[in-house]
């Protein structure tokens, strides 16, 4: 239920943000939902669609450029990305990537509660809280690294050559934040084919896949029978 409510938020969301006249053609008197990037054959129903589909799982296909989405449109893939694609799970890391969100969450609820916090009738220690924390912690700190060190560089500023300031931000950000999902989406204003990029955007790959997948590892091995 979980899942599929955020499904269904970030559709209507990003549908709402798309379906709008772009309000940089407001004054020219144009009605009609943003078109600019779209495929002409689906429209922007199914463009929408294809992507926050796209962006929960490890598929990197679109049938748009995502670079021409309004801000509230490019916000709710980036989301469902950073998110660790929870929603029905990525391709070939589908189970921990619902499983341990579901940890943190009754690991949260228990501290609310007063009670010690249980998943499946199996009780969760501190041993297991630490890898759950580590888990939660990874993409952030990857992400959010690896966008700072792209920010302030001039190799990692030589990547906008289509937009800059906030817009220019949230590419990079976009590009690790894929990056570390598996995924493949890309704001198409990025130049990433350099030597700086090709390289960091390795980095968070590889944290995304091996990071990702060693802690769940990690947890169940910290304390035999604990975890189902």
């Amino acid at each position: 239920m979980v899942m599929v409510a955020l499904f269904l938020v970030g559709l209507v969301v990003c549908d709402r943000a798309e379906m709008a006249p772009p309000p940089q053609l407001a004054g020219l008197h144009i009605v009609g939902p943003n078109m600019e990037g779209k495929e002409v054959r689906f429209g922007v129903g199914e463009s929408v669609l294809t992507t926050i589909v796209t962006s929960n799982t490890s598929t990197g296909s679109y049938n748009s450029m995502h670079d021409s989405f309004q801000p509230l449109g490019v916000l709710v893939p980036l989301v469902s990305m950073l998110l660790g694609e929870v929603v029905f799970g990525g391709l070939g890391a589908g189970v921990y990537s619902i499983v341990m969100p579901a940890l943190l969450g009754v690991f949260l609820g228990g501290l609310m509660v007063g009670r010690t916090p249980a998943y499946l009738g199996k009780k969760i220690s501190s041993a297991e809280t630490r890898w759950i924390a580590l888990y939660a912690l990874l993409t952030p700190m990857v992400v959010l690294v690896l966008a700072g060190i792209a920010a302030v560089t001039k190799a990692g500023l030589a990547g906008l050559v289509t937009n800059s300031g906030p817009r220019g931000f949230t590419e990079i950000l976009f590009a690790y934040a894929s990056c570390m999902a598996n995924n493949g989406l890309a704001m198409a204003g990025l130049n990433s084919n350099t030597v700086f990029y090709n390289v960091t955007t390795t980095i968070a790959m590889l944290a995304g896949r091996y990071g990702l997948a060693a802690l769940p590892c990690a947890s169940r091995a910290s304390r035999p029978g604990s975890l189902p």
